[in-house]
């Protein structure tokens, strides 16, 4: 029966594990008992030098899953496969993931998030107005909310310090 199961590598080497694994699962005809190698990702916008930038970022890293029918030659191949040290659960018996678990993992629950976005700046940090009736206004950072991606800048408008929620590509660094 296939069942996902969790293998633990080294942090960094995940996707030098999975092509390793699938290299093994072909070279051993083990097409059979390990269907998937999956390394779960998303996708996280950037913005760099007032450019927004799409990367992948690793949500587990130092972990890889497998879609496998448990059985001892498959156990062996896996375990035997460098850079895995072994699977997450019991020492002799591996724990497979919950069906709502895998597709949590996976993302395959609800339609694709939208990429979250990752703010390249920091708190006081002085900052100018790109876009939007205030461009060109000069302001410093007060606030970052990540998962909105937006900044609160204290612009100053006729010598008072005003509070303007912005998105991360309206801005630029000085």
């Amino acid at each position: 029966m296939f069942r996902w199961y969790v293998i633990n590598t080294y942090s960094g080497h995940e996707n030098k594990v999975k092509a390793n694994l699938e290299h093994r699962v072909k070279s051993m005809n083990q097409e059979m008992t390990v269907r998937r190698v999956v390394v779960p990702t998303e996708s996280v916008v950037e913005t760099k030098d007032g450019q927004k930038v799409q990367t992948e970022r690793r949500l587990w890293p130092g972990y890889v899953l497998v879609n496998m029918d448990l059985t001892d030659e498959a156990w062996t191949l896996v375990k035997n496969t460098p850079g895995v040290t072994g699977f997450v659960g019991a020492q002799n018996k591996p724990v497979p993931l919950s069906q709502p678990e895998v597709d949590r993992m996976l993302h395959t629950a609800s339609a694709a998030p939208a990429p979250k976005q990752k703010a390249e700046f920091s708190l006081g940090e002085s900052v100018k107005v790109i876009s939007g009736p205030l461009s060109d206004f000069d302001g410093e950072i007060a606030e970052i909310n990540e998962d909105q991606g937006k900044l609160k800048v204290l612009v100053s408008i006729f010598e008072r310090q005003v509070p303007v929620e912005l998105e991360f590509d309206k801005v630029k660094k000085i």
